[in-house]
């Protein structure tokens, strides 16, 4: 199996989970959706490439280990939209001024997100089928990004390139395993290298189900898919 292999090094990274109300919670691990999106952006698609977008999901494969054991933080974030600059109109990603019409009932937005601070996770992908974009596209896109790349959101850059290598091995599981562990300085290194990976690769300590699906046309969540979560034993 042939398979690149990432490394998310960033002060702030978040794997986004099922948000609910004004609560962002995430994952411990990335999800399938967003390392579409990553990729997708490494190679200039943008939401409007909904088919693309969709046709690399569902080839995508993948597993991940963290280096350095993360910290989590909340962001407690505010907005008042009854402000003047905001009632009119808003700026948007795409370019487009957005309409507004005022705040319904109280001008202050509250949002809660959630993050990992200070952690370094190795992760291994790979591509079924032959179709474009083939995994040489993904490793030359993120060696030469058409964007600037970010990990989960917007504001968490990483502090290092993420694409660090090619490996051929039997399995991601077996990838990810014989990747050396990523120089970490004073951070903490965890007790046990837990990692996540499909699972028909093998069984792991236990399961777990990523509602990590996404329907890229309607711009919603949708879909799960399960996977084994267990300890792995990574060569020097």
């Amino acid at each position: 199996m042939d398979c690149l292999m990432l490394r998310f090094d960033a002060p702030l990274m978040s794997f986004g989970a099922v948000v609910v109300d004004q609560n962002h919670p995430i994952w411990r691990y990335p999800g399938k959706s967003m390392l579409t999106g990553l990729l997708g952006n490494a190679l200039g698609w943008d939401h409007r490439d909904t088919g693309r977008l969709q046709g690399l999901e569902a080839r995508l494969r993948f597993a991940a280990r963290w280096d350095a054991e993360p910290v989590p933080i909340q962001d407690y974030q505010t907005v008042d939209l009854g402000q003047d600059f905001l009632v009119d109109t808003g700026w948007t990603t795409r370019g487009k001024d957005e309409s507004r019409r005022g705040a319904s009932g109280t001008s202050t937005h509250i949002r809660l997100r959630d993050y990992w601070a200070n952690g370094v996770m190795t992760v291994a992908l790979t591509l079924t089928g032959e179709e474009s974009p083939t995994l040489d596209a993904l490793e030359t896109a993120l060696r030469y990004p058409a964007r600037p790349l970010f990990i989960g959101r917007k504001p968490c850059l990483p502090a290092a390139p993420i694409l660090i290598g090619r490996r051929q091995a039997e399995s991601l599981k077996a990838a990810l395993a014989a990747e050396p562990l990523a120089r970490i300085g004073p951070r903490r290194r965890p007790a046990v290298i837990d990692a996540l990976w499909p699972l028909d690769e093998g069984p792991g300590q236990g399961t777990e189900e990523r509602y990590d699906r996404r329907d890229w046309r309607n711009n919603i969540h949708r879909g799960s898919e399960r996977y084994a979560v267990g300890l792995l034993e990574v060569g020097s």
